[in-house]
C-alpha cells in the first residue's frame, strides 16, 4: 500500500511514522508541516521517518513540525521503536537506530498482549555545551551560564544530549508557571547565543531524585513531554548536585525515568502507545 502511516505518543508528544520509499511524494518542509497541522492534517509533534544505515539495524530522520530537522528525540525513539515491531519491520525487542545526533539502542517491553507498552532508549552521553554535538564528542564543558530572556537576568545549563538543551533551575521551593514557559520558551530558542536554536527546559528539584520540567521544544513550541529535554534536564540537575540519579522527570504529560552514569552516559525508560494506523488519502495527497 501507497501513502501508509503509523501515529504513536510517548506521554501526550505524538508523532508520525513512516517509510518514505512508500510515499507518492517527497517529505518537503512545506508538506511536513501541512501534516503535522491539527487542522490541516494528521496532527503531531512531528515526523519519523525510515531510512537505510549502514551503521545500525535501522536509521532514523526526525522532523519537527516546522518542518526543520531535528538530530534526536526521546519520544520520537520509542515511537519508533513501537513502530518497527508493530508493522513487523523487526521481531527483535533489542536494535539499534542510528540518528543524526548519532546511535542509540532501543530495549522495548511488551506488555500480556505482546504489544509494545514502553521502551529503554540508551541515549548516549551528555556534554555541557549549548549547542547540538555527537554524544562522544569530548570539549571543554560549562556548568552555567548567564542569559536574558523576556526581561529577566537567568543562567542556564546548556547540554548536548545529540541534539540542544537550554535548563534553567529555579529552588526546590520555587515553582515555574506555563506563563513563565510561553514568555522565556520561544526567546531563549532564538536566542543569539544558539545558533541552531534550542530546546529549552525550565526545572525544579521537587525531591532528591526528582525535578518538574515544562517544556518547549525547537521547532515545536509547547509539548506535554520530550525525552531528550528529560534527559538533559536530569543531567543538568546532576552535575548540579540538585538531585542524584536515577532521576524521575516528570512533565505535564507524564513521568520518565532517567538514569546517569558518573560519566553522564544516559538511560531513558518510558512508556509508548500506539494511536492508529492509516493510509493518507488521495484527496489530501492531490492537494499537497
Amino acid at each position: 500500500m501507497k501513502n501508509t502511516f503509523f501515529k504513536g505518543h510517548g506521554l501526550g508528544n505524538d508523532y508520525i511514522a513512516l517509510d518514505p520509499t512508500k510515499l507518492s511524494f517527497k517529505l518537503t518542509p512545506r508538506i511536513i508541516r501541512t501534516l503535522c497541522d491539527r487542522n490541516w492534517g494528521i496532527g503531531s509533534d512531528g515526523i519519523l521517518s525510515l531510512v537505510p544505515s549502514k551503521k545500525s539495524d535501522f536509521g532514523l530522520r526526525i522532523y519537527n513540525p516546522d518542518g526543520s530537522e531535528a538530530e534526536k528525540s526521546g519520544n520520537g525513539l520509542r515511537i519508533f521503536g513501537c513502530y518497527l515491531y508493530h508493522t513487523k519491520r523487526t521481531r527483535k525487542k533489542h536494535f539499534t537506530v542510528e540518528t543524526k545526533g548519532g546511535v542509540v539502542e532501543i530495549h522495548l517491553e511488551l506488555n500480556g498482549q505482546g504489544l509494545v507498552g514502553g521502551a529503554t532508549v540508551d541515549m548516549g552521553r551528555a556534554v555541557f555545551q549549548p549547542i547540538a554535538l555527537p554524544c562522544t564528542l569530548r570539549v571543554p564543558e560549562l556548568i552555567q551560564q548567564p542569559v536574558k530572556a523576556a526581561e529577566q537576568s537567568l543562567r542556564f545549563t546548556g547540554v548536548s544530549v545529540g541534539n540542544p538543551h537550554c535548563v534553567v533551575y529555579k529552588k526546590r521551593e520555587e515553582r515555574w508557571t506555563r506563563d513563565d514557559l510561553l514568555e522565556i520558551g520561544p526567546e531563549l530558542e532564538n536566542h543569539t547565543i544558539f545558533p541552531q536554536r534550542t530546546n529549552v527546559q525550565l526545572a525544579v528539584p521537587i525531591g532528591p531524585k526528582a525535578i518538574s520540567i515544562l517544556i518547549w521544544e525547537r521547532g515545536a513550541g509547547e509539548t506535554q513531554a520530550s525525552g531528550s529535554s528529560a534527559c538533559a534536564a536530569a543531567c543538568a540537575g546532576v552535575r548540579l548536585g540538585l538531585v542524584k540519579s536515577p532521576v524521575r522527570v516528570k512533565a505535564p504529560g507524564g513521568t520518565l525515568d532517567i538514569t546517569v552514569d558518573p560519566q553522564y552516559n544516559i538511560t531513558m525508560k518510558g512508556p509508548v502507545m500506539e494511536v492508529a494506523r492509516g493510509e493518507i488519502s488521495p484527496a489530501f495527497v492531490h492537494n499537497l
